[in-house]
Order: C-alpha cells, then structure tokens, then sequence
C-alpha cells in the first residue's frame, strides 16, 4: 500500500478536489438552465433531509476509522486495521438498510408535514437509496485515509463526479417533460449513480490491495486484539466479543464527531425550512422563494465553496497526520502541520474571496446566465475567508480528542443562525438576504470559537500576521482586478475581459504572495513535479 506525507496526500486530494470542483459547475452551471431556479430550489430542499440521515450513520465513523487505523499502523499492527473496518462496515451497512427502509416509508409524510414545500416528495424518494451506498463508501475512504493512502479517495471521487455529471443531466432532461418535481427527482437520481460509481471504484481500490498483501503473514483479528495490551476486550476471543470492543473504540470517536455534524446537518435542514416559512412571513410565495433558495444554496454557496477542495483536503490530510504525532508526543509537528494548514487555507481561498467581491456581476452573468443574484455573492464573498479556514480548525480538534469542543461551537452558531433567519428573512425589506446575513454570522463565530479552541487547547499562536497578509493582497488584488475589467480595453467580448482580469491579477496575487513569504518555498520543494525548479 503507497503511503503518502502529508503535503503529498494532501496534493493528491487537492488535485482530486480541484478537478471534482471544476468539473462539478458543470450540472452547476447547465441544471438551472435545464429544470430552472425553481427545479434547483426542489433538489436542494431535499437534499438537506438526505444529509441528516446520512449524519446519523456515517458521521464520525470514517474519521474515527482512520485515526485508529492510522494508530494501528504506526504501532505495526495491520490486523486491527482489518478488524476496524470489518466492524465498522458491519454496523454502517445494518444502520443503512434501516434508514433507507424508512425513508421509503416515511417519504410521503415527510414531504407533506416536515418539509416547506410538497413538490419535494419525488426527489425524497430518489435520493433513499443513497444511504447504503454513501455508508459503505465513506467507511473505505477511512480507511484508505487511516492508511495515509489518499489516492483511491481522490480516483473513486472524480470517477464518481463524472458519471454524477452525465447522469444528472441526462436524467433530469428526461424526467422534466413530467413536470419541474420529476426533473428535480431525475437530478437526484442521476446523484445516486454517481454515488454507485464511486463506491465500485473504491471497492476496487481495495480488492487490489488485499491482493497486494496477501503474501505478508498478519495476525488476523481474534489473535491480535487479545494480545495487544490496549484491547483486550475481555475473556475470550469470540466473535462477539471483538466486534463488541472494536465497536466502542469507535463509536467513542465517532459519537462526539457524529453531534458535531449531525448539528450541522440538522442545521442545514433547519435553516431550509425556516428560510422558507421566514420568506412567507415576508409575503413572499412559496415558488417565489423556493426560487431565492434554490438561487442561494445551488448557485452562490457552490461559488464560495470553491476553494473548499483545498480546505476538505488539508481536514482530511490533517486527521491522520496529527492523530500519529500526537501518538508519539511531538507537539512540535502538530503545531506545523496546523500551521501549513492554515497558511494554505487562507492563502489560497484569498484571491477567490477577492475577485467574487468586485467582479460578482459579470461572473454570475457568465456561470448562471444571471446577473439579478451577484448581489448575493457580494454580501458573501469577503466573509468566505472565515469558512476556508474552519475546516483544519475542526479537523484539528477532531483529531486531537476534541470533538466535543467542536460539536458545542458548531452548536452555538447553528442556534444563532436559525434565529437570525427567522428574524431577519421574515422582514419584508430583506427577505432571502436575511437569511444571507445568518449564514455569514455563523462563519464567522464558529470560526472564532474554533481558533479560541485550537489555541487554548495546544498553546497555538494563531498567525494573525499571515492574516492580515493575505487580506493586504486580497485587497490590492481586487483593485487590480477592478480597474481592469472596468477601465481598460483588452477585448470587446465581456467573457474575455473577466478572464484576463482574474488572470493578470492573479498573477499580481502570487508575486505578492511570495515577496511577503506567505508562499513556503520549502513546501514546495517537497512536491514531485515542482521539485526540479524550486532547488
């Protein structure tokens, strides 16, 4: 099995991620154009409930599989890696099969009762038969991750991006002449087959590492976790008795990370939910603002999620790295990597943040065909800085034994946003950008809550001098940017002078990147194809 460091994992699931992001604004882009705002805003109301169920399974069970298989292999103990994802897999697939039954069941009181609008039901019921699969495959990406072998992670993710891209598309161009609720429900249906496409990768992946090491002699699970002195799990070996033992190793884990996001989930439901009934409060109908949500949440939040493919993948990379330098004691290491994790995040989600600023218009204009919601992404855009880093700030927390600090700070922010909601977006003068103005709020104070933790926690100086560098860049960037789209006549074709504004002051972005050494060099040496010329 290839095991990767740190900065080259990372690379790969970043590279994974990038291509996944790019070739994801592909339905991004085409879908609205196909079932409308409106056939969005029914895809995303159910897709919230989805999220929950799969929350409850698989929530913190691939994060604790792999911060205790990575714990297994550096202690050179391949049979508890085994018998971790024999008993995960065991109760993932169990829970699975009895949420999709009733969900199957369920579909028709929920769409009438819980949900905001009814018209979601058939998207409700394409979406059921995810579970399993997303249970299976998120416990293998454990694993793997565990293993510090990103690579089947980031091959099943673009494989699965890509048959997610033709299905959805396809099926919901099939399914729209029934009506927008069925082409919404073919969106979701195409979304379960790229799920299924990246699960028989991944299970791919690792029928041929079994392969690989079938020739070298292991102890198998009975044996090993009875001789290991930190997992007896009582007299005898019996089937029963490791599977009971493994199991609570990892629901200890996972249980705290499964509230944290489960909190989350819950949120993201509750805040669909509320935005609509808010909305109506407003006076606003209910395909009106089924339309403004499905605006705000399939087209602006994707956007600003776009440098989340470094974000995701520097947590990921962040578990394993920083569960085996806790396990050997080196602080010194956990306070790098947090370091490098947070430099990238910033550094990186810095010049997206900048130009959705000051070039919102011509972008929404360009993507979507839409320019009635670059007001959205204006609002959004400069508080995208505090989303970018939170995500090694939980991973860091997370896997440093803290999950339980992370699940009270994402709560705290979950509870204000819903009320900041119900508040605001049911005033009539600000209506869906009430709801905007929640959602920036929650950014920004689990984000704070998170770094008060992290520091307090590790004795971690948060860099705050590399902060304020970024925003300097940022903000010489965006008036780059700015005045050349604007003030100068590079073409008369507006796709082309937006390119050539991010381009040329991108370019500007970087150099002043690496004059005010927010680039590490040194960093840089370390990846494969960028060796040879940083010498």
């Amino acid at each position: 099995m290839n095991k990767q460091t740190f900065i080259q994992g990372t690379m790969i699931l970043l590279v994974a991620g990038i291509v996944n992001r790019i070739l994801g604004f592909i339905p991004r882009i085409l879908l609205p154009r196909i079932i409308g705002a409106e056939g969005v805003g029914l895809y995303q109301l159910g897709y919230p409930f989805f999220l929950v169920l799969v929350t409850i399974i698989t929530g913190g069970i691939p994060l604790a599989v792999a911060k205790l298989i990575a714990e297994a292999e550096s202690s050179g103990q391949p049979g508890r890696s085994t018998a971790i994802l024999r008993t995960s897999l065991i109760f993932t697939t169990g829970a699975g099969f009895i949420f999709t039954i009733a969900s199957l069941f369920g579909a028709p009181w929920i769409s009438r009762y819980v949900l905001p609008d009814s018209r979601v039901y058939h998207t409700f019921l394409a979406m059921s038969p995810m579970i399993v699969i997303v249970a299976v495959s998120s416990v293998f990406r454990g694993y793997f991750q565990g293993k510090q072998n990103m690579i089947p992670s980031a091959s099943s993710s673009i494989l699965e991006t890509l048959a997610r891209i033709a299905c959805v598309l396809w099926f919901s161009y099939l399914m729209l002449p029934m009506g927008v609720a069925y082409g919404a429900a073919g969106a979701m249906l195409g979304v379960a087959a790229g799920e299924v496409v990246g699960m028989a990768v991944i299970l791919w992946h690792y029928w041929r590492s079994r392969i690989r090491e079938a020739g070298i002699p292991a102890l198998g699970p009975h044996g090993e976790e009875a001789k290991h002195p930190d997992a007896d799990p009582g007299s005898g070996t019996g089937s029963g008795k490791w599977f009971a033992f493994n199991l609570k190793r990892i629901l200890r884990i996972a249980i705290p990370v499964t509230g944290g996001r489960l909190v989350g989930s819950l949120s993201y439901l509750l805040e669909s939910i509320t935005t609509a009934q808010s909305l109506a409060i407003a006076g606003i109908t209910t395909a009106i603002a089924t339309a403004q949500y499905g605006a705000l949440q399939g087209m602006i939040i994707p956007l600003l999620l776009l440098p989340g493919a470094l974000t995701s993948s520097l947590a990921v990379s962040l578990v394993p790295s920083l569960a085996e330098a806790q396990a050997r004691g080196d602080m010194r290491t956990i306070h790098l990597r947090l370091h490098q994790s947070l430099r990238l995040a910033l550094v990186t989600g810095g010049p997206f943040a900048a130009i959705m600023y000051v070039l919102a218009e011509p972008l929404c204009l360009l993507i979507y065909n839409n320019a009635d919601i670059a007001g959205m992404l204006k609002i959004m855009a400069p508080f995208a800085l505090f989303l970018y880093a939170q995500s090694p700030l939980q991973a860091a927390l997370q896997a440093l034994d803290k999950p339980g600090r992370a699940l009270l700070n994402t709560l705290i922010g979950a509870i204000i946003k819903i009320s900041l909601i119900f508040y605001l977006a049911s005033n009539p003068s600000l209506g869906i950008y009430g709801a905007i103005i929640a959602i920036i709020a929650n950014f920004a104070i689990v984000t704070l809550l998170h770094g008060y933790s992290v520091s307090r926690a590790l004795r971690y100086r948060i860099p705050y001098l590399d902060i304020l560098k970024v925003i300097c860049a940022m903000i010489i960037m965006a008036g780059a940017a700015a005045y050349i789209y604007h003030e100068l006549s590079i073409s008369l074709l507006p796709g082309i002078q937006l390119m050539a504004s991010i381009a040329i002051s991108g370019v500007l972005y970087i150099v002043l990147s690496g004059i005010m050494g927010l680039i590490d060099l040194h960093d840089l040496r370390r990846l494969p194809l960028l060796r040879k010329w940083f010498r």
